[in-house]
């Protein structure tokens, strides 16, 4: 069972995380493979804003794989000058509550998700993982407001510079409790030169992360 890299593919499996656990049923898209590691995936799955990193073809938690290729309708995005003037940008995202209040985030628009287009990579300052929405939509309707941008483009050139050779490092990261993760960083984000996403060992998230 084989997926290529430029076709998009939808995808459906039983999920088991342990004998212990009760099997969850899960479908998704499947949204690009990465280069340093090709059989790890970058997976969006109905019904959840979160993008997870597996290794769909080799993961045994994973049961009853079925994969469908070009199957996901064209996207368009309507407003390509609104999209460009986001990525890389600190934006304050508009989230409702369960009273109908708004919270709003603070984040970091990262790029257009491969496959869907009118989709953005974003990530938060309370939650550094990778999300993705359609975001010129949240903005049109008032709920994405694009921040001042304070930054230097000489510095951010710099950066990109000194920082673009870390694709496929390893890296340990220490959590507040003293516990050690180890980790690959897995991507560059060309918006923003000193951001990459990391892979934990031991955890399906992305996280991001600033590297200055």
């Amino acid at each position: 069972m084989t997926m290529k890299k430029k076709n998009s593919h939808k995808i459906k499996h039983k999920w088991k995380e342990d004998c212990y656990s009760p099997i969850s049923h899960w479908t998704g898209t499947v949204l690009d493979q990465i280069p340093v590691n090709p059989s790890l995936y970058l997976i969006k799955y109905d019904g959840f804003d979160c993008v997870y990193g597996l290794e769909i073809l080799r993961d045994e938690r994973v049961q009853g794989l079925e994969i469908w290729p070009d199957r996901i309708a064209p996207y368009r995005i309507s407003d390509a000058r609104l999209a460009e003037r986001m990525l890389g940008r600190a934006v304050e995202h508009q989230f409702e509550m369960d009273d109908g209040s708004k919270n709003g985030w603070k984040g970091l628009v990262l790029g257009s998700a491969p496959i869907m287009p009118t989709w953005f990579f974003i990530t938060y300052e309370k939650d550094p993982v990778l999300y993705m929405y359609q975001l010129l939509e949240d903005y049109k309707e008032g709920d994405l407001q694009i921040l001042p941008d304070v930054e230097d483009p000489t510095e951010v050139k710099e950066a990109g510079e000194v920082f673009d050779s870390l694709v496929g490092k390893q890296v340990e990261y220490s959590n507040e409790d003293g516990a050690q993760r180890t980790g690959t960083i897995i991507h560059h984000v060309q918006a923003k030169p000193s951001v990459y996403f990391i892979k934990f060992d031991d955890d399906y998230h992305i996280y991001v992360y600033d590297m200055v």
